[in-house]
């Protein structure tokens, strides 16, 4: 029996500089750069990932991480089927900023399937246990932990959201 093609749209949305378009190289590439390059506007990658009973492809778009870009990101958001939401281990502020990004999201799409990751686990913590309960309890869940540069919890993290994005289609 031939599987159920699904094909959905996610965003991966953070502050500047915290391995967003990284995350999604190590993902679809299986590759890693050390090269800083600031993301203009948005780009889209795509990903099959074959289930037992269907075959769903993610159209990936990498948000620019600007907070300024509001009524931009607007745009970017419309028609997200989910969404991972990144900060950077090594900034706490990065963290604080999530449960703003995922208010804007939902004001365009509504709810969606979440998954808050917390990238560059292979660096040192900045994290303070308060702010990291406090982002939780704003987000209603714990977030995962993920190195873009190792590929630690990577291919985990998007798998984990394309299983919830296909509950949710049937």
């Amino acid at each position: 029996m031939e599987k159920k093609k699904i094909i959905r749209k996610i965003c991966l949305l953070g502050d500047g500089g915290v391995g967003k378009t990284s995350l999604i190289s190590r993902y679809v590439l299986n590759s890693y750069s050390d090269e800083y390059i600031r993301s203009i506007g948005t780009r889209v990658s795509k990903k099959v990932i074959e289930y037992d009973d269907c075959e769903l492809t993610l159209m990936i778009w990498d948000v620019l991480g600007q907070k300024s870009q509001k009524t931009l990101h607007a745009a970017y958001y419309r028609g997200a089927n989910g969404v991972l939401l990144v900060c950077d281990n090594a900034r706490e502020e990065t963290l604080l900023h999530l449960p703003m990004w995922k208010q804007d999201l939902m004001e365009v799409t509504g709810s969606i399937p979440l998954i808050a990751i917390i990238n560059k686990a292979d660096l040192g913590s900045a994290l303070s246990k308060d702010a990291l309960a406090q982002v939780c309890s704003a987000l209603g869940k714990s977030p995962m932990y993920t190195s873009a540069k190792s590929g630690e919890g990577v291919q985990e993290a998007f798998e984990t959201l394309g299983s919830e994005i296909i509950e949710v289609s049937k």
